[in-house]
């Protein structure tokens, strides 16, 4: 018994120095420094339905994650994207995205990411404003599922799935 005890007091003192990060938890600069590759698709309630994969290529520099994203879609279209994730405290970040009007704010909690942001789909030629509500979640496999209903005027109009892994 004394020896359960003693080890039962070692592994909890050995626990005092960890951080307060669990395993499970997501952690943005963490999961998305380096490579990374998702498949996914969109799929809108006026039929369209485009499926893709994303190369996503991440830097952490110690305050901001820079988080390229290359998109190929399956009718041969490719487009680039780049993130960039501001850290604002433990499980928040301020991101803004060339497409983004204005900017989100991520908030994690545990082993889920949620955010949500305005967009232009169609930049250029006109104004297609439609808002993504976004939420990710690290899987007990590691990948992270994202899930994004697409809103206009407060409506759901398309719902985006997106599955993240490492290489």
């Amino acid at each position: 018994m004394k020896r359960l005890l003693l080890l039962a007091g070692i592994f909890a003192f050995a626990g005092l120095g960890t951080s307060a990060v669990q395993a499970r938890d997501l952690v943005l600069e963490q999961y998305f420094a380096g490579r990374t590759v998702a498949e996914g698709s969109f799929s809108a309630i006026n039929g369209v339905r485009r499926s893709f994969t994303v190369d996503l290529t991440g830097r952490w520099n110690g305050n901001v994650l820079t988080l390229v994203e290359d998109f190929h879609f399956a009718d041969g279209e490719k487009d680039r994207k780049t993130w960039r994730f501001e850290k604002l405290g433990p499980g928040r970040y301020r991101g803004t995205r060339e497409d983004v009007r204005g900017a989100t704010e991520v908030t994690v909690k545990g082993d889920t990411a949620t955010f949500s942001y305005l967009l232009d789909l169609d930049p250029g030629a006109g104004e297609n404003l439609v808002r993504f509500h976004d939420k990710m979640v690290l899987r007990e496999d590691g990948t992270v599922l994202n899930t994004a209903w697409v809103t206009k005027y407060g409506f759901p109009v398309a719902l985006t799935r997106v599955t993240f892994r490492h290489p």
